[in-house]
């Protein structure tokens, strides 16, 4: 049975006002996307045993050797994603369902997501989340985030929440012109979060921002 989706104690509305008022502070200044991490309830994305931590600007296990990520980064990922409130995107490739909540937080901003996962017992656990939230919007696959998702490519946004060493080339090429990726990109302690703009068959602008810490990018499937 999943937890209350409207929250009460440590993961009301009102601690959730001060997780938006924290990530204002830290620079997130889209209002869209901070109205969707308000309304979104990111506790039952986490164990009950860690709900009340749920607001907290900290990434919290989900199990398998995974993480969320913490709301900042899901917001600063999205906001680098999203470019601005008036940047419309319809199809959105996401490497890495997790637990779901950025997932969430996507489907709420563009037309499709689709949403890769290698670890099916994460696949189906958020696919649930998803479902209670009615968020219908969404295509799921078990597979390889390497290897992309070309059926439905090219992408207007990729979002990828591992880091490989370096961009993987395939998801390069299933970018739409125009579109953009983010993605932390390095070994472990010097990763740099990047956002690459393809402006033509072959051409890419990348731009470096935030030092962040994320799980490596493995291939294959568990």
């Amino acid at each position: 049975m999943v937890q209350s989706l409207q929250g009460i104690g440590m993961t009301s509305l009102r601690t959730r006002e001060r997780m938006i008022k924290r990530l204002s502070e830290q620079g997130i200044k889209n209002t869209k996307i901070l109205e969707i991490l308000r309304s979104t309830p990111r506790h039952i994305f986490v164990d009950e045993a860690l709900a009340s931590r749920a607001y907290e600007d900290v990434a919290l296990p989900i199990g398998y050797n995974q993480t969320i990520s913490q709301p900042y980064i899901v917001a600063k990922m999205t906001e680098l994603l999203i470019k601005s409130p008036q940047h419309h995107l319809k199809k959105v490739l996401e490497i890495g369902t997790g637990s779901g909540y950025q997932t969430a937080v996507l489907a709420q901003l563009v037309d499709h997501v689709y949403s890769i996962e290698r670890i099916l017992p994460l696949q189906r656990k958020a696919k649930s989340y998803l479902w209670d939230l009615k968020l219908k919007n969404i295509s799921f696959m078990y597979g390889d985030g390497g290897v992309g998702w070309a059926d439905y490519a090219p992408f207007d946004g990729i979002l990828v929440s591992a880091a490989p060493s370096q961009i993987p080339n395939t998801l390069l090429q299933q970018l739409a012109i125009g579109g953009v990726l983010v993605i932390p990109v390095g070994m472990a302690g010097r990763q740099v979060l990047q956002r690459v703009t393809r402006i033509s068959d072959d051409s890419y602008d990348i731009e470096q921002f935030d030092s962040v810490i994320f799980v490596p990018f493995l291939s294959g499937k568990e």
